[in-house]
């Protein structure tokens, strides 16, 4: 089976999440950054897992142009969907509801917040700030949860 890893990331974390994940597939495997690529033929795949990177509570711009252009192919196939960010707890269900389609939230085979990163030192003055402000935190922290990505590949192999 064929399976397109789509994302849009700002700093690297959700790359990072989206080359971990096409490792633990079964499947053949194609990634694609929507910063880079936006024409894409998602005929050829079976799976397509939709992913992206979470700032003040959306998902970058990309991400949402690819699921509302393609939404007629999307329903077709086998879905995953993720989110990269450093939330936790209620927060990630609603951000999930916030920044991806009803229909496409309904019928994906698996949904997962792959956790997140503050690499301050790829963040502007002011990105910098709201972080130390409302995050406490002071220093680069990561928080990638593989441990999700290896539960969401498994839904995925399943199918």
């Amino acid at each position: 089976m064929n399976t397109l890893i789509v994302y849009a990331s700002k700093y690297g974390c959700t790359e990072k999440c989206a080359e971990l994940l096409s490792k633990e597939l079964n499947d053949e495997v194609d990634i694609i950054n929507l910063k880079r690529i936006r024409d894409i033929d998602i005929s050829k795949y079976e799976k397509i897992i939709i992913g992206g990177s979470i700032y003040i509570g959306k998902i970058q711009k990309e991400v949402t142009e690819f699921c509302s252009k393609n939404l007629d192919k999307l329903i077709e196939k086998r879905i995953g969907l993720f989110i990269c960010g450093m939330q936790e707890g209620d927060t990630i269900s609603t951000e999930f509801k916030q920044n991806f389609n009803p229909v496409l939230i309904k019928i994906a085979d698996a949904k997962e917040c792959f956790g997140g990163e503050f690499i301050l030192d790829k963040m502007n003055f002011m990105e910098k700030f709201i972080v130390k402000k409302i995050s406490k935190v002071t220093s680069n922290k990561s928080n990638i949860l593989e441990e999700n990505i290896l539960k969401f590949a498994q839904a995925m192999n399943s199918i």
